[in-house]
């Protein structure tokens, strides 16, 4: 980007206080054992945004759709990861609290999810952006509904069609 199209301080910095207020919220329900941090998470996808040289962003359902992508893509590689052999992703991880009750990770689950938002992508691209605000950056249904400019209707309905085709995707899987 030439100096001019660059985003001023002002400007990063209210957008890495959202990101990171965002990332907050929605590493709180990730399960037991979870290493990665909503600074590290929200670092991570800056790093990824700031590789796209040239990118400039038209919106800002434009820049928080890349950094959900972005954060998706580093959750969904941390879960691979951790299900590798080598990092013990045959083993049960045990949640040290309460060492009598072993806890899985659910890695299989969001490696599972990724695939199942994998086809809906190709379905209905719409859809899976609302998959990526709503669960990876964590925003509400007004919220998402005015960065796409769609009514809240709309995102409404489509998040009830989501859920369904989601979870008869990931039972489907599972079986």
């Amino acid at each position: 980007m030439s100096q001019d199209q660059q985003p001023s301080a002002e400007l990063l910095d209210t957008l890495y206080t959202e990101l990171r207020r965002l990332a907050r919220a929605r590493m709180r329900n990730l399960p037991p054992g979870n290493t990665l941090q909503p600074t590290a998470l929200v670092h991570e996808a800056f790093l990824r945004l700031n590789k796209t040289d040239g990118q400039q962003w038209n919106s800002q359902g434009h820049f928080f759709g890349a950094a959900a992508l972005a954060m998706r893509q580093i959750l969904v590689d941390q879960a691979r990861r951790k299900s590798r052999i080598r990092h013990g992703g045959e083993q049960k991880r045990m949640d040290v609290d309460d060492i009598d009750l072993p806890i899985e990770l659910p890695v299989d689950d969001l490696l599972a999810l990724d695939q199942a938002l994998t086809r809906l992508e190709k379905d209905d691209p719409r859809k899976a952006q609302i998959v990526m605000l709503r669960y990876f950056v964590g925003l509400e249904r007004e919220e998402v509904a005015e960065i796409m400019g769609i009514s809240l209707r709309t995102v409404d309905r489509d998040w009830r069609y989501i859920v369904a085709r989601l979870q008869r995707d990931l039972e489907a899987e599972a079986s």
